[in-house]
């Protein structure tokens, strides 16, 4: 299932935002905000390039079906590799939002653009679930879920900015 999502840092300019998702103590803050237990984030890099990976558990957020499979907690790793600004001011990363321990993942890209309001928060990528005949129905959950963490991170976020 394809998923894209874009959100915007009113007012503010692509370097702000990269230097505050990449701060390690920003995104312990923004995972808590959220509710996530057991948090493990390493930040390497960060001026020119960085590789964040972010473990964490949290409630499941799904319907019942979706929980007879997973519990009520998930345990979640959320890698991004972001490189450096290119001519436009623009950044990209490459990112992976898996479920440990279930065959439910999210392969895609972000991206941080200049806009004429601030700064654009872009993530395009493919939610896959593979579990036969339930897969298509729970891949639209989890697309749901990344959503919403993302938006809770980026509101989260202009609030420190």
């Amino acid at each position: 299932m394809k998923l894209k999502e874009t959100f915007t840092y009113t007012g503010i300019d692509v370097e702000a935002v990269y230097k505050l998702i990449t701060d390690q103590a920003f995104r312990l803050e923004s995972a808590e905000n959220q509710g996530s237990r057991d948090i493990d984030i390493s930040v390497e890099g960060a001026a020119d390039a960085a590789t964040i990976v972010i473990v964490r558990t949290q409630d499941s957020d799904m319907p019942d079906f979706v929980k007879k499979l997973t519990g009520n907690d998930v345990k979640v790793r959320q890698t991004e590799v972001w490189g450096e600004a290119d001519a436009a001011g623009t950044r990209t990363a490459d990112v992976k939002v898996s479920i440990i321990g279930q065959p439910a993942e999210m392969v895609g890209v972000a991206s941080l653009s200049r806009t004429a309001d601030g700064t654009d928060f872009t993530l395009e990528g493919d939610v896959k679930v593979s579990i036969p005949f339930l897969g298509k129905k729970i891949e639209p959950e989890v697309a749901k879920a990344i959503r919403g963490s993302l938006r809770e991170e980026v509101e989260y976020g202009m609030t420190k900015l």
